[in-house]
């Protein structure tokens, strides 16, 4: 009797206690669908802010000249809507940044997750993304006043880069998504399972066997959505191609020692001056945009697609 009393009084207090705790999980569930829905309210806010001027720019410029134009010239007075030279900038700057952020975020990745103790990761690791935290425009002005200095003192002929060129812009943002990619990585490889290493080791394999043939190929779906976010971060940069990249647009630019105009910076340099709103240099500015905010959109399902397809299961 006694036992059937305590079971039965045991039962009512943890209904009672589920029961209290009901209402503290339903707002915790409220704010955490408000806090995912944040994301979306914010790309529908962005969609609509882009349509409305981007058609009225359409109506004026034909969609083949504005992709296939080779001039961007919309405040000048002979006007040219090719937004070509702003995409081959834009692309340009990117492949440097890339250049070097992926080999030195992956290298960092390995060294920490493979080959640093606990102590030296717990020290290098926020060392690495405090440079995440770094304000960009400050890259802009180290580029702009400590690199380009350098390379016009060590460059061997006698014409060096111009004093804001796409390489220097290249080489400070490839800086900036290092952090980036060598985190997103290196958690990547730490979930791969220890059984895996244990077992390349127990076959006589060395460290960079394990770490290149094993923890690599296993963590590739992390890496390469670390890669694709730090391509769309560096294509959506804004300061550090307006201070160091140079604003020329008139022409397409395929040589990085020149100065010229990535799709940002012009979005940044144009907003910033007197244009009268509804004209057509003023809807310019959200065409660009409009652009823009497809480019990051496919990177994004792009890396989204290949996440799913490299992604390693494991029990």
């Amino acid at each position: 009797m006694t036992t059937s009393t305590h079971s039965a009084g045991s039962a009512a207090g943890a209904t009672l206690r589920r029961g209290r705790r009901r209402p503290v999980e339903s707002i915790v569930k409220v704010l955490l669908v408000a806090a995912a829905s944040v994301s979306i309210v914010t790309t529908i806010g962005i969609v609509i802010a882009l349509v409305d001027p981007t058609i009225e720019f359409f109506q004026h410029v034909s969609v083949v000249e504005f992709v296939t134009g080779t001039s961007w010239t919309p405040t000048f007075a002979q006007k040219s809507y090719g937004v070509l030279p702003l995409v081959a900038a834009t692309f340009m700057v990117t492949v440097i940044a890339l250049i070097i952020a992926v080999p030195i975020g992956l290298g960092s990745a390995i060294y920490l997750s493979e080959y640093a103790d606990r102590r030296v990761r717990k020290v290098l690791k926020p060392i690495v993304e405090l440079l995440a935290g770094v304000p960009t425009v400050v890259y802009g002005f180290v580029a702009l006043f400590a690199l380009n200095p350098l390379l016009q003192r060590w460059w061997p002929t006698g014409d060096g880069p111009a004093f804001q060129n796409l390489l220097i812009a290249g080489i400070a943002m490839g800086i900036m998504i290092v952090p980036t990619i060598a985190s997103i990585s290196e958690d990547s490889m730490a979930a791969v399972p220890r059984s895996l290493r244990e077992g390349a080791y127990a076959l006589s394999s060395t460290r960079m066997q394990v770490s290149t043939r094993v923890v690599l190929p296993a963590a590739i779906s992390g890496i390469v959505a670390a890669v694709v976010l730090g391509i769309s971060r560096a294509v959506g940069e804004t300061m550090i191609v307006t201070i160091a990249g140079g604003l020329t647009s008139d022409r397409v630019v395929f040589d990085p020692l020149e100065g010229a105009a990535t799709m940002t910076a012009f979005i940044a340099n144009i907003s910033s001056g007197d244009i009268p709103v509804g004209s057509l240099d003023y809807d310019s500015v959200f065409a660009v945009g409009a652009l823009l905010f497809l480019i990051t959109f496919a990177l994004n399902a792009v890396s989204i697609r290949m996440v799913r397809r490299f992604r390693e299961v494991y029990e």
